[in-house]
């Protein structure tokens, strides 16, 4: 979903006409499999008060030694979910991508960031895409809402509504943050795959937190370069899967005639969820 003004990373020349490739395991180098051991730790080591326990659960049954093999994780995949992953050589367009969705197959990238990319990358590679994402597919209910959500994609494109589907994405799936008795966590990926935001989001006093409300998340703009000005906070994952499992049509056709929301911007009918006190209170 991500459209970076650079050439796209990673070798398309051997994929096969649904964009997927072999994983090719062995090929990766010692020092890869160290960086991705180093990644692993650290981001490991910041779960605990910040992610969802089902993310930290789900986490350890899918942990390996160095990078993952593929073929090993859709073993437990699918025999808890029905899902699996296929191997892909970077990002892939969106047709393709909500497809593999709507049929239970997450796309996830073959290569691994550089060294000195350790705190930073653009587009996302394995570790982003096994780390964050992977776990949360043995959670039945969020697994469903993606399967959901790749056949919404495939309708979204008829009706010429991608961007505001992406913006569900963003907000959501990569960096989504849900309200749990023990407080505020995070279930995004491109939360729990960095090493900085995943501290901000939950610590920071700085970002704004409202409360989920789907056609406010697709009118939002969102930014691709910074830490986020906003995040949108749901009180459970069936919460989500109920609350998008509605007909968009009539959300998209109403946000045609609205302006985007920047997203640095609070509303007056917006509900902001402090921290650490899981109180609510409306937007002045």
């Amino acid at each position: 979903m991500l459209k970076p003004e650079n050439p796209l990373r990673g070798d398309y020349s051997r994929m096969r006409n649904d964009y997927t490739v072999e994983q090719d395991w062995h090929a990766y180098t010692a020092e890869e499999h160290d960086l991705y051991r180093r990644l692993l730790e650290r981001q490991s080591s910041k779960l605990k008060g910040h992610a969802a326990e089902e993310f930290i659960e789900n986490v350890h049954r899918l942990s390996s030694d160095g990078i993952p093999r593929f073929e090993e994780a859709n073993l437990i995949l699918q025999s808890a979910t029905n899902w699996k992953i296929v191997a892909v050589p970077g990002l892939i367009p969106d047709d393709t991508f909500f497809t593999h969705l709507a049929h239970r197959q997450f796309p996830v990238t073959v290569w691994l960031r550089k060294p000195e990319e350790f705190d930073y990358i653009v587009e996302p590679d394995i570790f982003h895409d096994f780390f964050g994402h992977v776990p949360l597919l043995l959670n039945p209910i969020f697994a469903d809402h993606l399967q959901e959500y790749g056949k919404g994609g495939l309708r979204a494109m008829k009706l010429n509504a991608v961007p505001f589907l992406a913006r569900l994405y963003w907000y959501m799936v990569e960096f989504g943050l849900i309200l749990t008795p023990e407080g505020l966590r995070t279930y995004g990926a491109g939360i729990l795959s960095s090493g900085g935001e995943i501290i901000h989001c939950i610590d920071s006093p700085q970002p704004n937190r409202i409360k989920f409300d789907l056609q406010r998340v697709m009118q939002t703009e969102y930014r691709i370069d910074r830490y986020q000005d906003t995040y949108f906070v749901i009180d459970s994952f069936q919460q989500l899967f109920d609350e998008t499992s509605v007909d968009f049509a009539p959300i998209y056709e109403k946000l045609k005639t609205l302006e985007p929301i920047d997203p640095s911007g609070v509303l007056p009918t917006d509900t902001l969820v402090n921290h650490p006190a899981s109180v609510n209170q409306k937007a002045a």
